[in-house]
């Protein structure tokens, strides 16, 4: 099959393939290089819908990178991670429903590695687009800004607790062994028990909380403050509970 030349917004393509969300579609017009994204729900959907469908030969549709192909991804970096500490964390973090969320949590609090996987992040999703232009025969007119896309290398795996893939993932052999010590406690001291867990529950908010905001702007009075209230309220939570 021959390879046809066409213009390419590029930064608009990689956010496009980095998206993958159920209710988004993005096309890619092959006349402007432009990219169509449509959202269902958004006032703009039908408009947008018309315009691709009245000019179907001159739109192909981007498939962006799948949900399990980056859940991978974020597999291999954890087996890299020299931290014997955070590659733990980040075993746990990636368990279940909300993995590329606490994925990126824990990673706030370690700058160098954070920019660690958004470099390696990036060339996976640069060699997702050259394969999938490759796929459709074509090809930019330009050059992407990142330059040309190489097979990104194969991090090194460090020794030491494998990411599992068994029956029973860490972080929910942790949740089986909370219900098996909160089995063997005495009625009369459940109350102090889930006074506690709802105190360590916020104060896991509130940290993400203050991460997010000592990562955007630097505001550590407004952290240091936060932290205070609540171990205040656990504590008042606790001896609330026990009296």
């Amino acid at each position: 099959m021959a390879t046809r030349r066409i213009p390419i917004d590029w930064d608009a393509l990689e956010t496009a393939v980095e998206r993958n969300a159920p209710d988004t579609e993005s096309f890619l017009d092959l006349t402007t290089g432009q990219v169509v994204t449509i959202v269902s729900g958004d006032p703009e959907a039908p408009v947008l819908k018309k315009q691709v469908a009245d000019n179907i030969d001159n739109f192909v549709r981007i498939e962006p990178a799948s949900s399990r192909e980056q859940y991978r991804w974020m597999e291999r970096f954890v087996q890299s991670v020299a931290d014997e500490a955070l590659r733990e964390r980040l075993i746990i973090a990636i368990d279940g429903k909300g993995a590329f969320r606490r994925f990126k949590d824990v990673l706030l609090a370690y700058p160098a590695e954070r920019e660690r996987w958004f470099s390696y992040r990036a060339d996976l999703l640069h060699w997702h687009i050259h394969n999938w232009l490759h796929e459709q025969g074509f090809e930019g007119q330009s050059t992407p800004p990142w330059g040309d896309p190489k097979p990104p290398p194969e991090l090194p795996k460090v020794e030491g607790k494998p990411v599992v893939h068994g029956t029973e993932a860490p972080g929910e052999a942790l949740r089986r062994q909370a219900r098996d010590l909160l089995d063997g406690i005495a009625a009369i001291d459940l109350p102090s028990a889930i006074a506690f867990l709802d105190f360590l529950r916020e104060r896991g908010t509130k940290g993400l909380l203050e991460q997010r905001e000592s990562s955007d702007d630097g505001r550590s009075n407004r952290r240091s403050t936060a932290s205070r209230a609540v171990a205040q309220r656990g504590g008042n939570v606790l001896r609330a509970s026990e009296g």
